[in-house]
């Protein structure tokens, strides 16, 4: 919990409390300041609280990218696994889309560049 939480709410609390005293004794001025420092501790508190929720936050993404980060090995590594192994099980199929991808590559890599004509 952030210190302004903390020191907004002594200051809200001292402002009713300040208030009060006003509302009781008849003293306007009293009331009047009670009623700014009541409002001052509001803001104060509700200032450390979105200092809270931004904390809460970044934490909670820093966990994420760190959980992600964790577990990319284990994805690309069961990954690796699951295409070895139906390279072994279907090792003709394989070689045949090997090939279709070399040849699609090889198709754009080779055609001539097509620029615009001029037109005067």
């Amino acid at each position: 919990m952030d210190r302004d939480r903390f020191a907004g709410s002594a200051k809200e609390f001292a402002g009713k409390v300040e208030s009060a005293v006003g509302d009781i004794s008849g003293d306007a001025k009293t009331q009047v300041s009670g009623r700014l420092r009541e409002a001052a501790g509001t803001a104060q508190n509700l200032y450390g609280q979105a200092k809270d929720a931004a904390r809460d936050a970044t934490d909670a993404t820093v966990n994420f990218a760190q959980d992600a980060y964790d577990n990319s090995g284990d994805t690309f590594r069961g990954s690796s696994e699951a295409i070895s192994q139906k390279v072994q099980e279907n090792p003709l199929g394989s070689l045949l889309i090997a090939a279709g991808i070399g040849f699609a590559l090889a198709l754009l890599i080779s055609r001539p560049v097509l620029r615009p004509r001029d037109f005067r």
